[in-house]
């Protein structure tokens, strides 16, 4: 069943905004695909240019339009795409999916850091064109272009969406115009589209088989169409992409068409794209292709924002501080991630300092994720679809194949600078996996007990005007999703040493639910009046705001009838009608005495380093910090065996 999200009404500004917000990496990707494929020194002769254009349209055939456009787009959570999105729809029908699902993401942020530099300073090198600018310095340049890219980050994809877009039609009208008017003076070109001379490029052109790490750049952006499915609804990406690819493969045949009946038998250091434009054309042409490079650095952003988003509130990342640019409510901004895609592009175009090199890094990583979303969108496909199986095995074979060819073909790569991928990709994933996992070992030995049990207890001391008030109302989040239990380290912080008297105690679970939007709660009384359980249940794109919703649950249960605000002395309810609340956020530390494995020592001591620069807990779970208390346990990984332990004379 479809969500009203994912088939939100196709319209005039809903086109614009998907053109603007997810075109830009594939959209930009005739700046150097082309070039790359022909390379500097390799000589210009049919079998490699009509075999590249071949491969190139045969690849967005497969992976962009049957992978991304038909099939995985099916594969909404709500309305919402991205490789976690896909994982919460499947993660219950196969063990251990959770380790391709951080692969895939976290290669998908490091190509993020890859895409804007090598897109953008393809453009600005367009300048060197210029009579006069042929040694036009343009590093500084295209800092300066990134950076005020990040900068307008903060006012949401919705605004920049709406900028951008126009623009983006104007850059994909351009890349027709010029294809056809080349393919006009060597209409044979078209005959490229026949596999046949991509076969024949992989199998008897010398190392041809190779140049498929320069054609998958033709694909790069494809894993954004699926990320920004929130962003811009499934009609809205299916209807505009069939402009954009008609554009797209129109402008490789041109400039196929170009290198056909150009002079020279090597292409030097040239770019078909630019080589192509008329004369009285280039300076527009040269501004409007940087103008759509600084575009093509969006569509990974903005993936980014929300793969890190989803990620911290499915436990994979650290806490972040979180904006709201506007009432979108897909949409977010993340200043840390901002400034670390910043800087990591920065540190790129310093280090390579030209796209021609930057093309070696590039693709490499995002290959893994491809592989990695086809292995997800197995189980998707079959678990949650009525196609026919065998067909189901055909296209799943097909898209492997493809994908495990452009890996290979990519990891000649890595010497010449894919290896800075791979160990951004590595660094994101071991911060991924120690958050997950170290969560998991932070949990390990808890000992829950019945609530009931400490009722009569809890009860007496609620009553027992000896001790001082801690509170009037007293919270603490539990991790128990059983509405009897909770973790005995709470009732020991309630009961041990001084003994915290509150009016009212309440257990708090925040459940993540797999649905992105969920926002409801459950309220289970174990004394009423007197100790409550109170479950919320909160879909993974949900900022939690957990103070606002106890204070409405509590307004709520007041106005039914079932809490009475009797707790307020007179002299306070002249002056304030609520209650004071405090919170009690119970944390561990490693015990000295906790014997570890390599793996579970290595994890942990991330897990906790991460923990010590996260952002602000309380204010990661909505709640003021003046109203928190945290205290600090010890933590035992394994139980220790003490049957061994005897007493001597």
């Amino acid at each position: 069943m479809e969500s009203s999200h994912t088939m939100k009404k196709v319209t005039a500004a809903s086109l614009l905004i998907a053109f603007g917000i997810i075109y830009g990496d594939i959209g930009t990707s005739p700046l150097y695909v082309m070039k790359a494929i022909i390379g500097e020194n390799r000589e210009i002769e049919e079998s490699i240019v009509y075999g590249g254009v071949s491969c190139i349209f045969w690849t967005l055939f497969f992976q962009t339009s049957i992978k991304y456009v038909w099939l995985t787009l099916k594969a909404d959570n709500d309305g919402e795409g991205g490789i976690f999105s896909l994982y919460s729809l499947i993660k219950k029908k196969g063990k251990n999916l959770i380790i391709p699902t951080i692969i895939g993401a976290s290669a998908l942020i490091a190509d993020g850091v890859i895409t804007p530099p090598v897109s953008v300073s393809s453009a600005v090198e367009g300048l060197r064109m210029l009579d006069g600018l042929e040694h036009l310095p343009t590093i500084p340049i295209v800092i300066v272009i990134l950076s005020l890219l990040f900068f307008f980050q903060r006012f949401g994809t919705d605004k920049v969406g709406k900028i951008f877009g126009p623009f983006m039609v104007l850059w994909f009208t351009m890349l027709f115009g010029l294809g056809i008017l080349h393919i006009v003076h060597h209409p044979g070109i078209i005959k490229a589209l026949n596999p046949y001379y991509a076969y024949n490029l992989l199998t008897n052109y010398p190392h041809g088989f190779w140049i498929l790490g320069a054609v998958f750049l033709c694909t790069t952006g494809a894993e954004a169409l699926y990320s920004d499915l929130g962003h811009c609804g499934r009609k809205n990406i299916r209807i505009s992409w069939i402009y954009v690819k008609i554009c797209l493969v129109t402008n490789y045949l041109g400039q196929a068409a170009w290198l056909m009946h150009q002079e020279s038998p090597i292409l030097g250091g040239r770019n078909p794209f630019y080589e192509m434009m008329p004369d009285w054309f280039l300076i527009p042409g040269i501004c409007i292709a940087t103008g759509a490079a600084i575009i093509a650095s969006q569509a990974l952003i903005t993936g980014s924002f929300t793969l890190i988003n989803e990620a911290i509130n499915l436990g994979y990342w650290p806490r972040t501080l979180i904006i709201q640019p506007n009432e979108h409510k897909s949409q977010v901004y993340i200043p840390t991630i901002n400034f670390m895609l910043w800087a990591g592009c920065v540190f790129i175009v310093l280090y390579f300092r030209d796209s021609s090199h930057m093309e070696a890094a590039y693709g490499l990583a995002i290959t893994v994720t491809m592989l990695m979303t086809t292995f997800l969108l197995s189980y998707y496909l079959n678990y949650y679809t009525n196609l026919n199986k065998v067909f189901i095995v055909l296209i799943l074979g097909i898209f492997v194949s493809i994908e495990t060819s452009f890996f290979i073909a990519n990891v000649v790569k890595f010497v010449e600078g894919g290896y800075l991928a791979l160990l951004m990709g590595w660094l994101f994933f071991v911060i991924m996996y120690c958050s997950f996992y170290g969560k998991i070992l932070n949990s390990r030995n808890l000992e829950f007990v019945k609530i009931r049990r400490y009722a009569n207890t809890l009860t007496e001391l609620s009553e027992d005007k000896t001790v001082n008030k801690f509170s009037t109302f007293l919270f603490y989040l539990t991790k128990s999703t059983n509405v009897k239990t909770v973790e005995k380290y709470s009732i020991q912080s309630i009961l041990n040493k001084r003994p915290k008297r509150a009016d009212v105690y309440w257990f708090v679970n925040l459940n993540r639910d797999s649905e992105p939007y969920t926002l409801n709660y459950k309220i289970t009384p174990i004394v009423d009046e007197k100790i409550y359980r109170l479950t919320f249940n909160i879909g993974f794109r949900v900022q939690p705001k957990t103070e606002q919703y106890i204070k409405k649950v509590i307004n709520d249960m007041y106005l039914n009838g079932e809490l009475q605000l009797k707790y307020l002395s007179p002299c306070l309810k002249k002056y304030n009608q609520d209650p004071d609340m405090k919170f009690v956020l119970i944390e561990k530390f490693p015990s000295i005495e906790t014997k570890l494995s390599m793996k579970e020592f290595f994890t942990l001591k991330i897990y906790y380093i991460l923990k010590k620069i996260e952002f602000n807990i309380p204010k990661s779970f909505g709640i003021e910090k003046n109203d928190v208390i945290v205290e600090h346990i010890p933590l035992y990984v394994h139980k220790d065996n003490l049957e061994g332990l005897t007493r001597i004379e």
